[in-house]
């Protein structure tokens, strides 16, 4: 390829801290407070593990006792337990004729890392519906019977007759309850495109035009978020829609020892030239309080999207309101 080539515009040191920003940025799960990063998170995600653990103190428990002259109070102790989140490990590659557009910007560098940042953002999104899958999700164990570990947190109106199967408002404050006096953290709702357009021809749907971004939808004060990937059933009319409470995922962007994030390479033979940008993340996307279990992971490196989607590899070890998610079921009328 001749004239401007990747290597000449791509400063890796540069571009995957903006790539990382950007996607952010973009993100309206980062955005609506879904998802929280902080120094702590980004720390967890660097180390060379698999998985990651994170103890807790159990809240306290009980009531409290009378006070009697020359009695001695109960002696009572906290208990402590571990959340452990998986480290995700996913790269790309693209060619320089899949960017080719980009070059001729006023800022190439800028311009490519701002496709690249909508290509993990969209991504991130389709991880965290695959880790949804497997939290809500049910298995059959290889001696038992149907279990789904996250039952508490699951309002499934699927099954009533009529108009009772669709999605109403009440019933959507009936799954918000799920989280009793921990709903008012709700910021954000998943749903599926159908969901989207059926609340809409209803005019449920607010639309906001902030100054500085695009616009978005809201429903009963939550910001939504519209993925094709939040689950319908085989017979496409039992759809599931995802209630959020505020930092119910912890998003870590990690830089391991020896991790190369960023990479050029060209291929000199091929014609006048192909230019190739990899790009590498190494991050932790945590449904809190529910511990990944590693129990049907093929690879040492981690879990694939099909397995994070496996219900056998989640556990929850926060009580449920505590876990600020909850799966509603519905049909659309």
């Amino acid at each position: 390829m001749a004239g401007t080539t990747l290597q000449d515009v791509i400063v890796p040191e540069l571009f995957n801290p903006y790539v990382i920003n950007r996607t952010m940025e973009l993100s309206a799960l980062v955005n609506s407070g879904i998802m929280t990063n902080n120094e702590e998170f980004d720390a967890l995600a660097s180390q060379a593990a698999p998985t990651v653990n994170m103890p807790f103190f159990e809240d306290l428990t009980g009531e409290s006792e009378q006070v009697i002259e020359g009695e001695d109070l109960e002696d009572n102790k906290i208990t402590s337990n571990k959340d452990v989140a998986a480290i995700i490990r996913r790269a790309k590659m693209w060619s320089a004729t899949d960017l080719a557009a980009a070059l001729s910007g006023a800022d190439p560098m800028r311009a490519i890392g701002d496709l690249v940042a909508r290509f993990w953002e969209r991504d991130m999104q389709k991880e965290l519906i695959a880790i949804l899958n497997g939290v809500f999700g049910t298995f059959t164990p290889s001696e038992g019977s149907a279990t789904t570990r996250l039952e508490s947190n699951i309002l499934d109106i699927s099954a009533k007759s009529g108009a009772a199967a669709n999605w109403s408002g009440s019933a959507f404050i009936d799954a918000e309850q799920l989280l009793g006096d921990a709903k008012a953290q709700l910021t954000g709702v998943a749903m599926h495109s159908a969901t989207e357009a059926y609340l809409k021809k209803q005019n449920l749907i607010e639309t906001v035009q902030p100054s500085n971004d695009v616009s978005f939808g809201v429903y009963q004060g939550k910001r939504v978020i519209v993925d094709d990937g939040c689950p319908v059933d085989s017979t496409g009319k039992i759809f599931t829609t995802y209630l959020f409470g505020d930092g119910a995922i912890a998003l870590g962007n990690g830089n391991p020892v020896g991790f190369v994030p960023t990479e050029t390479d060209r291929a000199k033979r091929k014609g006048s030239g192909v230019d190739y940008l990899i790009n590498r993340r190494t991050n932790i996307l945590h449904p809190r309080g529910i511990a990944f279990t590693n129990a049907n992971v093929a690879k040492t490196e981690g879990p694939s999207r099909t397995e994070l989607a496996d219900a056998q590899n989640w556990n929850p070890v926060y009580e449920a309101k505590q876990i600020r998610i909850v799966a509603f079921k519905h049909k659309l009328g």
